[in-house]
């Protein structure tokens, strides 16, 4: 494989030359080139598996991933410690990021990864965009919601909208510009989304946008939000009758509420969003009339891959961060680590943490080949976020009277755990999906 040329600065943190998966800067866009063989290259390279490697964070490992991802993944890293991690106590205080880094994200080809270039976004692979996604959880930095904006908000607007719809916000997403979110969960109708009541109804070209949301991650800062609603109260289910708009921050009748007082997710702005008689122009409805909850369906997955790949990556940093207190924890005139106890509950831990990340990354792999459907991505995403919470508990119980101590990193990890298996569909609702393929008759 030829080298692609790093092009253009990338601020502080300038790159060598890099390989074709991963970002090239020409004019004014990043280029991404797709390495048609790159998992055979990571099998001749005999890279690790995360059970034999030093920690369960180290680059290098894992046999999805190349050389290629390895030096993206060295640039993302430098990224979240340098710019993210000193600056997150105090976005928890502010209760949300600041724009700047947004912008520096986007400078740094951290968001859009992969969303195709054509399309103005970076044109990586997905492997490249689960980068991310984990080196965010390892420095145990839950505020920044790039994932969502990239990985979630991006790909319907990629995917269903228009060419002006893209034009019009790929582009300043993958810059920074333009913060993303999506608007599906009400106060009646969270993991079913068949209970929306937020409508929007024909008025001439118009449409005319009424209803509320909740729990809206990205819902203070959000430029563009992603709403839907009921467009066809006569369909036979609310199924055949739903639409998604595009609604921009500042239109009439849009109104952002306060940021929500979450338990965790401190840096996270969080919201509910009113809409009162707001007056959508005909091309804010994105792709067909009534097919919206057909798209929903369609993404879901991902969504559900992503929150299960973020589950497992904090798994992984709280079993290390624990690793390292016991060691130098003293009780007993030695440290703990030395008691029989501690070891053997780590070795559960990691053991547990190892297993379920060779399934996760089956499940990477499966899904960068667009063959995950959505019944494993529902195991991926019920499995991964209960394992999560189950490494918080056993690792602030390790940490002893410090777990529950704000400073202390597990703390936060412990608190911020709890909402994934509510969020994304409740791990309930997996388990539903789950079971409707096991006793089908098809």
């Amino acid at each position: 494989m030829a080298a692609v040329l790093l092009r253009r600065s990338l601020g502080r943190f300038p790159l060598r030359p890099w390989n074709p998966i991963l970002p090239s800067w020409a004019g004014i866009g990043v280029r991404f080139q797709h390495s048609q063989n790159h998992q055979d290259e990571a099998k001749r390279t005999n890279r690790l598996e995360t059970s034999s490697a030093r920690t369960l964070m180290d680059i290098g490992t894992r046999r999805i991933f190349s050389t290629d991802h390895d030096i993206f993944r060295q640039s993302v890293r430098r990224f979240f410690q340098e710019e993210v991690a000193p600056h997150h106590t105090q976005w928890e205080k502010d209760g949300q990021v600041s724009r700047e880094i947004w912008e520096k994200a986007g400078q740094q080809g951290l968001l859009g990864v992969n969303t195709r270039e054509e399309h103005g976004g970076i044109g990586g692979d997905l492997l490249s965009a689960a980068v991310v996604w984990e080196e965010q959880m390892y420095v145990n930095c839950s505020g920044p919601g790039f994932s969502l904006h990239s990985d979630i908000v991006m790909p319907y607007i990629a995917k269903y909208g228009s060419k002006s719809q893209i034009e019009r916000y790929i582009p300043k997403m993958a810059a920074g510009q333009c913060i993303g979110a999506i608007a599906m969960t009400e106060p009646g109708a969270g993991s079913d989304l068949q209970g929306i009541r937020t409508n929007a109804k024909k008025d001439g070209q118009d449409w005319i946008l009424n209803g509320s949301k909740m729990f809206i991650t990205n819902g203070w800062m959000c430029d563009v939000v992603i709403v839907v609603a009921v467009t066809n109260r006569d369909a036979s289910s609310i199924a055949h009758g739903t639409s998604l708009f595009l609604v921009d921050n500042g239109m009439n009748g849009f109104v952002k509420g306060h940021k929500l007082e979450k338990i965790g997710l401190k840096a996270q702005d969080t919201a509910e969003l009113f809409f009162e008689d707001v007056r959508l122009p005909a091309d804010a409805l994105m792709g067909e009339e009534n097919k919206g909850f057909y798209y929903l369906m369609a993404e879901l997955p991902q969504e559900r891959l992503l929150i299960a790949d973020m589950a497992l990556a904090n798994s992984e940093f709280m079993f290390e961060e624990t690793r390292a207190y016991v060691k130098q924890r003293k009780a007993f005139g030695k440290t703990i680590s030395h008691l029989q106890t501690v070891q053997h509950k780590l070795a559960e831990l990691k053991t547990q943490i190892c297993v379920s990340r060779a399934f996760l990354d089956s499940c990477l792999q499966l899904h960068a080949e667009k063959r995950l459907d959505s019944p494993t991505a529902s195991m991926a995403k019920y499995w991964a976020s209960d394992l999560q919470n189950s490494v918080a508990t056993q690792c602030v119980q390790l940490h002893g009277g410090c777990g529950y101590m704000w400073e202390y990193p597990i703390a936060k990890a412990f608190v911020d755990s709890r909402v994934q298996p509510i969020y994304g569909g409740t791990n309930e609702i997996m388990k539903e999906l789950i079971a409707r393929v096991i006793v089908s008759e098809k």
